[in-house]
């Protein structure tokens, strides 16, 4: 009998993230935007507490587990502003990614004057515990990197955190582009998709919708990733068993999903809307947005 259908396990999350990432450009994708972009965002972010004549900056990590990428943005604050003392929280549910990250921080001698603080929280539990001790700490730099599919009122957690951001504060959305394969195969084969995931299908324009509605002030880079899913097509792949695990949000989607689902996501995955083909090799467009939102 055929195993039924059903969504990704936190754990098993994890192990279809790391063979997403090992196989697509986004880290990279975001170090260009770190190199070329973040210096002169972050350089009007820091304040100064006049009370003890110390400099300090306050930033907060909402976001799939890319605790490398929020640790490369550290240093680019440090090298933009050398002395500042940076207070860094993390608000993040799955306890692996909370692990690794501390991890990270334990093989990075080099932060200094760096302060961590890890919520394994939602980020609506996280707000639910703000407002419960009515307390609104104000912080100089927000990101919320890939985060906003998992969260269920979007415009009320944009709004939340953007009131968290202090005077001159930025907060970065990283989300997936209009452009990317993604934004095609949900509009128009959503309904080839199983139902096991309870993620939103957004993209950068569902979030500049909701800022506009806010009156919010934004600007939208948009940066190219492409994503290899060649063992996607291959017949007893693991690799590309665990690269359909995350385009679906399913566990075992190739044991699992009938037939002629499985044949029309696959033939939905080659068309050009999604993919291009480079040396034999199938390129999905794994494109992203970064919107900058002013305080």
């Amino acid at each position: 009998m055929i195993p039924s259908m059903r969504s990704l396990t936190a754990e098993e999350y994890v192990e279809a993230f790391k063979s997403f990432l090992e196989h697509s450009t986004e880290h990279q994708c975001m170090d260009e935007f770190n190199k070329e972009q973040m210096p002169t965002i972050v350089a009007g972010t820091t304040r100064l507490c006049h009370m003890s004549h110390k400099a300090e900056h306050a930033s907060l990590l909402l976001g799939d587990f890319l605790a490398g990428v929020d640790l490369k943005m550290i240093r680019i604050l440090q090298a933009v502003h050398p002395g500042v003392f940076i207070d860094n929280e993390i608000v993040e549910p799955n306890p692996q990614h909370v692990a690794a990250y501390k991890e990270l921080v334990n093989q990075a001698p080099d932060l200094q004057n760096v302060s961590f603080i890890w919520h394994q929280l939602t980020s609506l539990e996280y707000e639910q515990q703000v407002k419960e001790r009515g307390t609104h700490k104000k912080f100089d730099f927000i990101h919320m990197i890939q985060m906003l599919y998992r969260v269920e009122d979007i415009p009320s957690t944009i709004k939340f955190f953007h009131s968290c951001l202090d005077h001159h504060g930025k907060l970065l959305i990283i989300i997936l582009s209009d452009s990317s394969g993604w934004a095609s195969l949900w509009k128009k084969h959503r309904d080839c998709l199983p139902a096991t995931d309870s993620g939103h299908y957004i993209t950068c324009s569902g979030i500049t919708e909701v800022l506009q509605s806010l009156g919010v002030q934004h600007r939208v880079y948009e940066l190219p990733s492409g994503w290899d899913i060649t063992e996607c097509f291959a017949d007893g792949d693991a690799v590309g068993g665990r690269m359909m695990d995350f385009l679906t949000g399913t566990k075992n989607f190739l044991g699992t999903a009938p037939p002629a689902l499985r044949r029309r996501l696959q033939a939905a995955l080659r068309q050009p809307e999604c993919s291009s083909t480079r040396d034999g090799q199938v390129i999905f467009s794994n494109n992203l947005s970064m919107i900058v939102v002013e305080s």
